[in-house]
């Protein structure tokens, strides 16, 4: 083949696409990774977790976790991020089939419910916030990557899922979501410690509450 022929070969050919085994391999890597830092997050306190336990918990090496995560926040996140899509793949389905107001707010009151009620996850989300409060350096960084992650995760659907957020403004959507965090952070910190203090219809009443204040709240276009 002559050179210009081997270079416009080179030139078209598309990127070599590494073996299905070995992305699914890196895949499985990475999810081993966070379902182990999970566990390690919960027992241990974000603060006191060390990168070399979770690698291990997972069966992995020290540098397999760095080839996946910067550092614990990275991984974190990245645990935010999974509960965000599941929560979203759970509770979409009921809000898409709901044509009124009251249909959905029913909807999103079952799921929270459900959220406060899962106690590792409550954990780890307390857990990281009292991270960001224990280092005011890293606070504002952190608590604004956690609200636009929030706000990533639910624009595009917003229309479709809440249309009564439609005119709120993106300041105004992270309100109201920082307000509904406030009530689930409290519900679960309740329950986590001192579990007969709200039985199940109590807390769901303090959901419904600030379900509905988030949806009946008026917007105006901009």
């Amino acid at each position: 083949m002559r050179d210009s022929e081997t270079l416009q070969k080179h030139e078209t050919d598309p990127t070599p696409v590494p073996p299905p085994a070995k992305q699914e391999r890196a895949v499985a890597t990475r999810r081993q990774l966070i379902r182990a830092a999970r566990f390690i997050f919960a027992r241990d306190g974000f603060e006191h977790a060390r990168i070399e336990e979770i690698a291990e918990a997972a069966g992995k090496t020290r540098g397999a976790f760095y080839s996946n995560f910067a550092d614990k926040e990275d991984v974190f996140f990245a645990i935010f991020e999974e509960d965000l899509a599941r929560s979203h793949e759970e509770v979409s389905p009921r809000l898409s089939e709901a044509s009124t107001t009251e249909q959905r707010a029913v909807a999103l009151v079952d799921h929270f419910a459900t959220v406060i009620q899962d106690r590792q996850r409550s954990l780890l989300s307390l857990e990281f916030k009292l991270y960001a409060i224990r280092h005011p350096s890293k606070r504002k960084r952190l608590s604004e990557l956690h609200a636009a992650m929030c706000l990533r995760c639910c624009m595009d659907e917003v229309d479709l899922l809440l249309p009564e957020l439609r005119h709120a403004t993106t300041a105004e959507q992270r309100q109201r979501a920082a307000e509904l965090g406030a009530s689930l952070d409290g519900l679960a910190l309740n329950r986590l410690f001192d579990p007969d203090s709200l039985d199940d219809e109590q807390a769901r009443r303090a959901l419904d509450l600030s379900v509905r204040d988030v949806m009946n709240h008026r917007y105006e276009p901009s």
